[in-house]
């Protein structure tokens, strides 16, 4: 591609996102000519999605959730590091402040986070990050060496890791404070697969995961 077409492509690139952006505001307002103004008026989402940044994989559009039904954090492997300010941050303001009824954490097969996690290799910048999930297999190491199929492994690593990341929400003094007072948010895990487009609940038990890590991660003292 000569600089010149390089040049013309990323103009209709970006040019392409106004004129898309235009016509769904245009095809909102002629279905609900409030639309707007009711989005304007403030936000109350029912769900906190926690979602893996992979392009492929639009949380409103595979849950049939419209604006303003979720509160949306998306990192690579969908991960809940308790040193991560930032999905943190997002935990304590969607359960404190918005007081979300759901919390999903939703992974997918083919995850290449989960992939190059599996990877005995140095990978820089992302070993601190990916270290997340090579100690979800180190957990889990007797299991997944048990499965000799590699893609059988993986995919059962994928889910694994969510319902690790499940724990870690869980784990958190703004869900369980709230959930002590409120009976909500009620914590999910879910895997989406590209191959059939449907979310797989991995039926994670929130009252019981939550008995279970009390002992050591009590914080509901406020």
């Amino acid at each position: 591609m000569s600089q010149l077409d390089l040049s013309r492509y990323l103009k209709q690139t970006h040019d392409r996102v106004f004129e898309h952006n235009r016509a769904w505001a245009d095809e909102q307002r002629k279905r609900d000519p409030d639309f707007f103004a009711k989005l304007s008026a403030g936000q109350t989402p029912e769900y906190l999605w926690i979602g893996c940044s992979d392009s492929r994989i639009p949380a409103e559009q595979i849950s049939g959730l419209g604006p303003g039904e979720a509160f949306i954090h998306r990192n690579i492997a969908n991960l809940v590091v308790n040193t991560d300010l930032n999905v943190m941050s997002v935990i304590d303001y969607a359960v404190r402040h918005l007081q979300v009824k759901h919390i999903v954490v939703c992974g997918h097969y083919g995850c290449g986070g989960v992939k190059a996690a599996m990877t005995p290799k140095d990978l820089g910048l992302l070993n601190p990050w990916l270290r997340n999930i090579r100690d979800v297999y180190r957990l889990h190491e007797n299991e997944l060496d048990a499965i000799t199929d590699e893609q059988a492994r993986y995919n059962r690593l994928v889910e694994l890791s969510v319902i690790e990341q499940c724990r870690n929400v869980i784990k958190t003094a703004a869900v369980q404070q709230s959930y002590a007072k409120n009976h909500f948010p009620i914590v999910h895990g879910w895997v989406f697969g590209f191959e059939d487009g449907l979310l797989k609940d991995l039926k994670v038990d929130h009252e019981a995961m939550l008995h279970s890590i009390q002992k050591i991660y009590n914080l509901t003292q406020e």
